[in-house]
């Protein structure tokens, strides 16, 4: 089932969460326990990510440096199936701009087709840690909007091949991301609103926002979007914080901001522990409060722990 439809047919505000690929050498089994322990509380679809190669630098035996690429979490794709067809529910793995061509994205969305898989979350992704801006592969999109354009045309069956004859449509969900904070390449918050309304436009049929810590931050963010025609539903996106040292690795990361309220009690944490419950705490907060407002799904960013997304659930719904 379609996101977008999950979303229109329920009169109450559903649950969803997402999950990293395992490393590369790691087996399912972490990913499968996580799934299992929140399965009870009716997830109605899950967000699996996806990461490009990377470039990295290793030093020899002799001294040397040697240029290396490397993908640490690959299989978004065989993962997505196996918990589709495992559990039944609906998957969402994200397909991004960076590290792939307009070709392989097609391959990847022929494949996702093949295995029932129809939703999508298209994203520009990261550029290389070694490049001030981001670059696109050559022959590959260089923002969301363009690899939404490419999604919509496999709807009506039109394909990167002009000669193809009697294609199948595609027809895929597409789900894009918004910043209720900015994205931090953008020069400013309304510029930022307006590449959001250009995915929109391009055929995006949803926004899940990136992770925010200030409900009034999301509201106001909905309320900005509504006045510029984004009329589609937006997803608020919630991280529970887990590591003392996430105070300071999320701003810088995501750049974004932290309440002074949860600032102040995480600085009194002394362990990691401390912290975990204080970002339960928080994220049940503000999930009652979202779910209050009737948010369309709430969703949760788990990385891979799913004890506070449990106590977060069955506490809020």
């Amino acid at each position: 089932m379609n996101v977008i439809d999950i979303i229109k047919a329920s009169d109450k505000t559903v649950f969803s969460f997402e999950l990293l690929p395992p490393l590369k050498g790691s087996d399912a089994g972490k990913i499968y326990r996580t799934i299992e322990s929140l399965v009870d509380f009716d997830p109605k679809y899950i967000n699996i990510t996806t990461h490009r190669d990377e470039m990295v630098f290793i030093e020899l035996a002799d001294g040397t440096i040697e240029k290396r690429t490397v993908r640490k979490r690959p299989g978004t794709v065989a993962i997505a199936s196996a918990i589709q067809h495992k559990y039944g529910i609906p998957v969402v793995p994200h397909i991004l701009c960076g590290g792939f061509t307009k070709s392989e994205t097609e391959h990847v969305l022929i494949d996702l087709n093949f295995m029932g898989i129809s939703n999508i979350l298209a994203l520009r992704g990261d550029g290389l840690k070694t490049d001030h801006v981001f670059r696109p592969n050559p022959d590959g999109h260089a923002n969301a909007s363009e690899l939404v354009e490419q999604v919509v045309n496999l709807r009506s069956g039109q394909y990167l091949e002009p000669d193809l004859k009697n294609t199948a449509p595609l027809n895929f969900c597409i789900g894009v991301a918004g910043y209720p904070e900015k994205h931090f390449e953008a020069p400013n918050f309304d510029t930022d609103l307006n590449y959001l309304k250009q995915k929109v436009d391009a055929g995006a049929d949803y926004i899940v926002t990136q992770m925010f810590f200030d409900n009034q931050v999301y509201y106001d963010f909905v309320d900005k979007c509504r006045e510029i025609g984004i009329n589609v539903p937006i997803i608020p996106g919630i991280k529970p914080i887990n590591l003392i040292n996430q105070l300071t690795v999320l701003p810088k990361l995501f750049s974004i901001n932290l309440p002074q309220e949860l600032t102040t009690e995480l600085v009194k944490c002394k362990t990691n522990d401390d912290a975990k419950e204080v970002g339960t705490e928080w994220a049940i907060y503000q999930s009652k409060d979202l779910v209050a407002h009737n948010v369309p799904s709430l969703h949760i960013y788990t990385y891979g722990v799913s004890d506070n997304t449990r106590k977060i659930i069955e506490t809020v719904f």
